[in-house]
């Protein structure tokens, strides 16, 4: 079972996949697919109206795929998460979850256009493990319990601009991590107990058909419950949260490949979580 959203900008409607490619709609059950629908059993309710027949089907035909989530309260970003991507980077593996934010309206659709800031000469791909949070989170007591706390996960691409992010920062990243359209999500929200361990997933990237990331969640420095359990003692992790995990070695920074440009195609893929694809545009 996927859960996903179809429609305009703005207007999405929730929906399902089942195990055979078949779409059904979840309005019968929610407005949509956000925190509220998460904390209120949400997943566990779709299955079994799917399971039982109460769903109608859908014909997606011409619809736009849009994020899988509606309204992120935040997204919280790991940086460095990956010790070949900091080495490229030119640091060493970090000692302690780096965390930075994006502003909750750089996140749209799997397949929309995402716009070259003005100005920018370093716009930079980065595929990611999107971790998206099913219940309130406080100071829990370890990482053993931090994955009860997940209700899924997506494919995630944490655009940058790293002249904004590094040269003209002040100090901190997120210059170059909020710009318009800086987070496509999805096409799919992957319930948490579909995907298994989250540390044994493939991560891909390409630019204009060119292999440029390929790794595996296994290479994380640090693995998805402790980022869980770690940002509890720091923050309040509220249901409809999103957490980027990091990416691996791969992106323009490192100097081995061209930014992007205007036309350039990113296309980004994870096991068991589906692909996405954008066009670049110019803002």
């Amino acid at each position: 079972m996927r859960l996903f959203r179809l429609g305009d900008a703005g207007a999405e409607r929730p929906a399902v996949l089942d195990d055979n490619g078949r779409a059904f709609d979840l309005l019968p059950l929610t407005a949509d697919i956000d925190g509220a629908f998460l904390a209120g059993d949400g997943i566990a309710r779709a299955r079994r109206a799917l399971e039982a027949g109460e769903l109608p089907e859908l014909d997606t035909e011409g619809l736009r795929i849009g994020a899988p989530l509606a309204r992120p309260g935040a997204v919280i970003c790991i940086g460095q998460n990956y010790a070949a991507h900091a080495a490229e980077s030119g640091d060493l593996p970090p000692e302690q979850p780096v965390i930075f934010f994006k502003t909750p309206n750089t996140v749209v659709g799997p397949y929309d256009e995402v716009l070259i800031p003005r100005g920018s000469e370093k716009t930079d791909w980065e595929v990611e493990l999107a971790v998206v949070i099913g219940k309130r989170a406080r100071y829990l007591d370890s990482p053993d319990e931090a994955l009860e706390y997940v209700a899924g996960y997506a494919v995630s691409n944490d655009v940058s601009e790293r002249a904004f992010q590094v040269e003209q920062s002040g100090g901190q990243w997120s210059k170059g991590k909020c710009c318009e359209t800086f987070n496509p999500l999805g096409p799919y929200l992957v319930p948490a107990d579909e995907v298994g361990d989250p540390q044994q997933l493939q991560l891909r990237s390409f630019v204009n058909g060119e292999p440029r990331q390929d790794s595996s969640t296994a290479d994380m420095v640090f693995p998805v419950a402790h980022l869980v359990h770690h940002l509890s003692q720091y923050l309040v992790l509220e249901p409809g949260d999103v957490i980027n995990t990091g990416t691996p070695q791969g992106v323009a920074l490192s100097g081995r490949f061209p930014y992007l440009a205007p036309g350039d195609v990113m296309e980004l893929s994870i096991d068991k979580l589906g692909s996405q694809k954008q066009v670049l545009g110019k803002a």
